[in-house]
């Protein structure tokens, strides 16, 4: 892993760019910032923090050794010569791509980990609502039609993981809680330890095989853009529920919505939609059996709090000459 070196420089300036088409939850203030902080007084010492309001502080961009932020002004920092490392406040990339505009030898970090708590709480309930048919009852309820399902408790059925990284590894631990069986796909196919079965991408079929529900968890690149269509929903057990809180460029909509229209799916719950807002004339609205979060699965208020911690554990490792966690790796493009 790279690292990103400050040795001998005395004052570290640091420089968030909150982005102004975010909400304020994801805006970090200086006192939020400090308070991250471990308490040693050599490192606050070193630091010197500005924060501004999307690229309006030019100046202090093209100073700073340290960036925060989500979007960068690429044209300014491939030219900057002071920049050491970026932290990008989120846990995907692909709006960064490509990163030709990245000075050589500068680190990218993310806050991959941010998510995972309310990621769990959130996969847990799709999965416990997929089980039980709550897809189809408040699609009955809005036709005004009392029509009993009923189902089977969740204990035993399988779960497919596509990308066992933080966020799929969070949802096979708490399918694991609930009784399901997990296989996982991922691309080194390392074992892990809430899964049963580990498998690379070329086996994705062996994967979705006879699974009653799909998680989709990947980061999205080339490779898993598009990963879930037809064939690949039709390899699910007869009623299977599917959840989406990775990318809805992995998943085909079109066929999705088609197999909960007749039936041969289930259900499913997605938090991320082709197009943010959704507009009021998609078909997806009126889908049945869907379930749509608008883009909230994984944020909770408390999200900003969990980023900074873990820019401030990448700092300490920074100042002692550590590589970086969380770093980005350009060949897989996250």
């Amino acid at each position: 892993m790279e690292r990103a070196r400050v040795a001998g420089m005395e004052t570290i300036d640091v420089h968030v760019i909150n982005d102004p088409g975010a909400a304020d939850m994801y805006h970090v203030r200086e006192q939020q910032f400090w308070g991250s902080l471990p308490d040693e007084d050599d490192l606050r010492r070193r630091l010197r923090l500005t924060i501004g309001h999307g690229f309006e502080q030019q100046d202090a961009i093209a100073a700073a050794h340290v960036l925060i932020g989500w979007q960068f002004p690429h044209e300014l920092l491939a030219r900057s010569r002071q920049l050491r490392w970026i932290h990008v406040i989120g846990a995907g990339v692909e709006h960064l791509q490509p990163l030709d505009w990245v000075p050589d030898g500068v680190v990218v970090s993310t806050s991959s980990g941010a998510h995972v708590p309310k990621a769990g709480e959130f996969i847990a309930c799709a999965l416990l609502m997929l089980n039980n048919d709550i897809p189809l009852h408040a699609t009955n309820q809005r036709a005004h039609a009392w029509t009993q399902a009923h189902s089977r408790c969740i204990d035993g059925k399988t779960l497919a993981v596509i990308g066992v990284g933080a966020l799929g590894g969070e949802g096979a631990r708490r399918a694991q809680q609930l009784g399901l069986r997990v296989r996982g796909v991922r691309l080194s196919a390392a074992a892990h330890e809430h899964v049963d079965e580990m498998y690379r991408p070329a086996e994705l079929d062996r994967a979705l095989e006879g699974a009653h529900f799909l998680l989709l968890a990947a980061a999205l690149t080339p490779h898993t853009s598009g990963l879930i269509g037809a064939a690949e929903l039709d390899r699910l057990a007869p009623g299977a529920g599917v959840i989406n809180i990775a990318r809805a460029a992995l998943l085909d909509y079109d066929e999705l919505a088609a197999r909960l229209a007749d039936g041969s799916l289930g259900g499913a719950v997605v938090d991320v939609l082709d197009q943010e807002p959704l507009p009021p004339q998609s078909h997806l609205w009126d889908c049945p059996n869907l379930i749509i979060t608008p883009h909230v699965a994984l944020d909770a208020l408390d999200y900003t709090d969990r980023m900074l911690a873990i820019f401030a554990d990448n700092l300490v490792r920074l100042v002692g000459g550590q590589p970086l966690r969380n770093q980005l790796q350009r060949d897989r493009g996250y």
